[in-house]
């Protein structure tokens, strides 16, 4: 674990309604100064869908009608580099183009905007939702297929490695999220996955990185289970899922007493939500998710120092008016929270 403190410092989870990467990557730098993460731009063009912008160069992947599959009858030339690759420790393989990132490209080229940050922050869909939402030509999840399983977790690590990489070139500290929406799922009737396959796709992508990690998921899910992954930080939806998370206490313990950390997504990703809110009322709500944990013996100067603020999930799908809103009231929250207990 990480002796990094961020004390409710803010930050973002990854996806803005901009098509002008420029703008999206100031808004990012402007907002969180501290911790600039780069921005995901699924407005521009579908290429940046959190699906189809980390399968590029997935073997046997196949681009196409705003969709991405992998047709397996044509994949052993690809297979062979991918696993050359990741035998030989060649993160180049996983390289994330301009055109699947533009965000990412123009965030790379601003190191002058970024040089008094604490820490950047990057992001990659995670094995399991990536897995459940590509196909293979018969429109059958590829993470039900072992061969194919297997090249995802290894090509999603090396797109992890290649990222941090890169990041570190503009910070010494990087914060890697997996993206995980479709954890929520998993137990369902409409998921046939173990457990056991589940932390061993994850655990497998995790291990390629070396700085902070976290694990971003915007639903209810399993917490007890997935906080015995070697991740440092949880990211959740802590607007509409305090509850559910505070009932995991036991697992949150041992967790944060390692140097474990909390992104409370507390400030939410719908015009009507954020409307209905304000600074004061979302600390409000904030506090009242903290004193769940502190109401199950979890000093609350420990939740202070061990928490990152951030919006309940991406703000891809909003307007730009919005998601502008959504990261000013992110960071009005953690100034208020740094200042009342950090003074």
């Amino acid at each position: 674990m990480t002796s990094f403190e961020p004390a409710c410092l803010p930050t973002a989870l990854g996806s803005l309604p901009f098509v002008d990467p420029a703008e999206a990557c100031r808004l990012m730098t402007q907002s969180f100064p501290a911790i600039p993460a780069w921005p995901q731009l699924p407005k521009r063009t579908y290429l940046e869908n959190m699906y189809v912008q980390f399968g590029e160069g997935l073997p046997g992947s196949v681009v196409g009608d705003e969709r991405i599959y992998v047709n397996s009858y044509q994949i052993d030339a690809s297979l062979e580099a991918l696993y050359t690759a990741y035998l030989a420790e060649n993160i180049d393989i996983g390289a994330i183009s301009p055109t699947f990132a533009a965000g990412l490209a123009c965030f790379l080229g601003m190191k002058e905007e970024v040089v008094d940050c604490t820490a950047v922050k990057g992001q990659i869909t995670g094995p399991i939702s990536l897995g459940l939402q590509v196909t293979d030509q018969a429109r059958r999840p590829i993470l039900y297929d072992d061969v194919l399983a297997d090249a995802l977790v290894k090509h999603l690590q090396l797109k992890a490695r290649w990222q941090e990489r890169e990041l570190r070139k503009l910070c010494p500290q990087t914060i890697i999220f997996l993206d995980e929406p479709y954890l929520s799922s998993i137990g369902s009737a409409y998921v046939a996955l173990r457990e056991e396959q589940v932390m061993a796709c994850l655990a497998e992508v995790l291990e390629g990185i070396s700085g902070l990690k976290g694990l971003h998921c915007c639903g209810n899910t399993d917490w007890g289970l997935l906080l015995n992954l070697p991740i440092d930080i949880v990211s959740f939806d802590a607007y509409n899922y305090a509850i559910p998370l505070s009932l995991y206490s036991d697992s949150l313990k041992p967790f944060l007493h390692r140097g474990g950390i909390i992104a409370w997504g507390i400030v939410p990703n719908t015009a009507e939500a954020l409307a209905r809110e304000s600074t004061a009322s979302l600390v409000d709500r904030l506090l009242a998710a903290m004193g769940l944990l502190v109401d199950k013996g979890i000093s609350l100067d420990e939740i202070v120092e061990r928490s990152l603020i951030t919006p309940s999930c991406g703000l891809g799908t909003l307007s730009v008016e919005i998601a502008t809103a959504v990261c000013a009231q992110t960071a009005a929250v953690s100034q208020h929270i740094q200042t009342r207990y950090r003074g």
